[in-house]
């Protein structure tokens, strides 16, 4: 297997030989090393990128030696995508100039172009043959997914559906997988090869499986449908699928069978699976962990896995959970209490995406806070995943202001509950999180003691003119359209139009490489601070949005919890105790 890992505090690639359980660090980067993959063949594939995250494929063989361009004669670009057939024939997608572009070609072989997306576009498959491509766009769109043949010939445009039917594409049968026709339809219509794309449609609140094969269409698996999200993979026989789901902060895995219509659970502990695939033989590897455990490799037939350089035994505190009635349902919360006094001052670390949640799962900016003396607050705020469809839509208030009720609706219900203490609470978050961080402290400005803000959206009409595709699309997608036909949507959600209302102390850490939540925002936003008075301070990393250098996190995370003790400290209540070590201690 190939699997990324730390090494001296960057994250590089690496292999592990099950049968001598030993492995072995493939790149050494300076700025660390996140995608990889392994073909048919067991060379190692890693993408080799700059400080701005552009750059090319590589690969090289599993047991050593010279590495190679993956693809010869494409251009760098960030990565949206690699599919490697079992056949040699490999494909690429690059980003660049505001568009996506797929090659394909032989390994380490001259790349020929098969077609060019405007807009975001991610490849997501090669089936085995290569003699067809699946590429993915907007999800509710047009071309919520295009099957392609290599010289660019569309087979099908699959498309999305808008609230409600939105389409992806998840990757081909293998090769030596069986035929999952139902047992009462087994005539192959003209063009159908055997060849079938997995694909997840969200329909009638619900995720659902469905295929597509050439010639016949999509065929939807309603037998296979689940209430909150979902991604999926092949086993390596064809004969089923292996399906994750996200509900409520915790990971399910499933077993699906088109053959006999079922699905059945697959055991695991209960917490979150950051990864599952299934090996040859029907072997489950899940990449586990919950909030009190740190990750670890588990194999449900007991296969050697490597082991992980995390923290050794379980995380400090109390880990809970807390539902809190909402307009639209009851909010979920994650909940870690320090071994302290109750109430505590407390963290809101609010998560990032919108499309995304907190997990049950072992997280280091939370270990460190509580082992500060902190209680610390996880909200799957309405807009989340992992709660269903209708939870994803509700934004009633307005994109940002949604969310900022439910951060407030949650604090109070813990102050009232007596687990945190209302003149100690802080917001720390970073992307979308960071953005909501800084929402909040203009909107309810008695609410929040201090806010922590990393690599935020800070005004959210200069964020969409110079931000990636994929982020202006979904702006417009949220917010119905663009700052020039919206313009008032979009200033009734920015942090800048709350500025003279601020009055809890900031720490903005943002990013010179950013291209998602650009530079020229944040200062401008750090500019409005400073004439309204608004006590702050800033910090710049020389990096991307995403960084693989531990040393960065290290910095911010010193900074913020030093920055959070300071000011949460002027607001103890008398009968609770300092953190031990005092103002950083991690």
């Amino acid at each position: 297997m190939t699997f990324t890992a730390d090494a001296d505090g960057r994250c590089q690639v690496f292999t592990w030989d099950a049968t001598t359980g030993t492995a072995e660090q493939v790149t050494d980067r300076p700025g660390g090393t996140l995608h990889c993959a392994i073909d048919h063949e067991a060379r190692v594939w890693w993408f080799d990128e700059d400080a701005e995250g552009r750059g090319h494929w590589r690969f090289r063989p599993f047991e050593g030696g010279e590495d190679r361009p993956g693809l010869e004669g494409v251009p760098d670009g960030t990565p949206r995508g690699l599919g490697l057939a079992s056949c040699g024939t490999v494909a690429v997608a690059t980003a660049a100039d505001d568009g996506t572009t797929v090659h394909v070609g032989r390994r380490g072989g001259r790349a020929r172009t098969v077609t060019r997306f405007e807009g975001h576009a991610v490849l997501t498959g090669i089936s085995p043959d290569g003699r067809h491509l699946a590429v993915g766009g907007p999800a509710g769109s047009d071309r919520a997914v295009t099957v392609l043949s290599p010289d660019g010939t569309v087979q099908a445009a699959l498309r999305g559906g808008g609230h409600g039917g939105e389409l992806w594409a998840l990757g081909f049968r293998p090769a030596d997988g069986t035929d999952t026709t139902r047992a009462d339809d087994r005539s192959v219509r003209d063009g159908d090869d055997g060849t079938e794309l997995l694909l997840v449609r969200q329909h009638r609140d619900r995720y659902v499986l469905a295929v597509w094969r050439p010639g016949s269409g999509v065929r939807t698996w309603e037998w296979c449908a689940f209430d909150t999200e979902i991604t999926a993979s092949w086993y390596p026989d064809g004969g089923s699928v292996l399906v994750r789901q996200e509900r409520h902060g915790r990971s399910l895995l499933h077993r699906a069978d088109p053959r006999r219509r079922s699905v059945t659970a697959v055991p695991t502990p209960p917490g979150t699976l950051l990864a599952a695939a299934v090996r040859p033989g029907g072997d489950v590897h899940c990449l586990w962990t919950s909030a009190s455990r740190p990750p670890r490799m588990l194999s449900s037939a007991g296969t050697r896995l490597p082991p992980l350089g995390t923290v050794e035994g379980s995380v400090p505190g109390d880990h809970r959970e807390v539902w809190t009635p909402g307009p639209d349902g009851p909010v979920h919360s994650l909940l870690a209490l320090p071994d302290d006094v109750l109430p505590a001052p407390a963290v809101f670390l609010v998560h990032g995406g919108p499309a995304d949640h907190d997990r049950d799962a072992y997280d280091g900016v939370v270990h460190s806070l509580v082992a500060s003396g902190f209680a610390v607050v996880r909200v799957n705020y309405r807009g989340s995943t992992g709660y269903g469809p209708r939870w994803r839509r509700a934004y009633p208030a307005g994109v940002g202001l949604t969310q900022v009720q439910d951060l407030a609706s949650v604090r109070a219900d813990l102050v009232h509950r007596g687990l945190v203490r209302a003149e100690a609470t802080a917001l720390w978050g970073s992307s979308w999180g960071g953005y909501l961080a800084l929402l909040a402290a203009g909107v309810d400005p008695a609410l929040w003691r201090a806010v922590v803000a990393v690599k935020p959206v800070a005004d959210c009409a200069a964020a969409h003119r110079t931000a990636t595709p994929a982020l202006r699309a979904l702006d417009e997608r949220l917010f119905g359209g663009t700052p020039e036909t919206m313009p008032e949507a979009y200033a009734r959600s920015s942090p800048v139009s709350y500025v003279s209302r601020v009055r809890a102390p900031l720490l903005v850490v943002a990013a010179e490489r950013d291209d998602k939540c650009p530079p020229g925002q944040v200062r401008d936003y750090l500019r409005a601070l400073a004439s309204a008075g608004v006590r702050h301070t800033a910090m710049w990393l020389d990096t991307g949005h995403d960084g693989y250098d531990g040393r960065d996190h290290v910095a911010v995370l010193r900074r913020a919890i030093g920055f959070l003790d300071r000011e949460l400290r002027r607001a103890r209540h008398p009968g609770s105790r300092a953190p031990a070590g005092g103002a950083g201690h991690t």
